[in-house]
């Protein structure tokens, strides 16, 4: 059996893998940021909310059982991350602009529609930004 000799990929090749992996990556940055900034049911919770929270738990921990301690422990941990991202804030603004520039050659080559982008929570302001419209999926 002959030995098969290795190809190598071409430049042009290796542009467009590296291009459609940087499109993957800002789409993906885009859309995870508005999933982690999609409004909760219940009560807004505010920075000072979290932090009057984080003290009462300080008082009520010290003088909690085993199972009531890690219970408090447990929320104090969330509620910690919570105001980490509070602080962090919403701003999407480079997360947006990245994926304004790559979602319309993304969106071709990956066959995603204008309904596609909505249905995961796009806002037709940025679909429209980026050249999406209805009749373009």
């Amino acid at each position: 059996m002959p030995a098969k000799s290795k190809s190598s990929m071409s430049s042009d090749h290796k542009e467009a893998l590296a291009q459609g992996r940087a499109e993957g990556r800002a789409v993906r940055a885009y859309l995870e940021r508005l999933e982690s900034n999609r409004p909760k049911r219940g009560r807004k919770r505010t920075k000072e909310s979290i932090t009057a929270r984080l003290e009462t738990l300080a008082e009520q921990l010290e003088g909690a059982d085993p199972l009531k301690r890690l219970q408090l422990a447990q929320e104090e941990l969330d509620l910690t991350d919570e105001l980490a991202r509070v602080d962090q804030g919403t701003d999407i603004g480079d997360l947006e602009a990245e994926f304004i520039k790559v979602a319309p050659s993304y969106a071709e080559r990956k066959g995603i529609s204008y309904g596609a982008f909505r249905e995961v929570g796009v806002p037709a302001s940025v679909l429209k930004a980026a050249g999406i419209t209805r009749s373009t999926g």
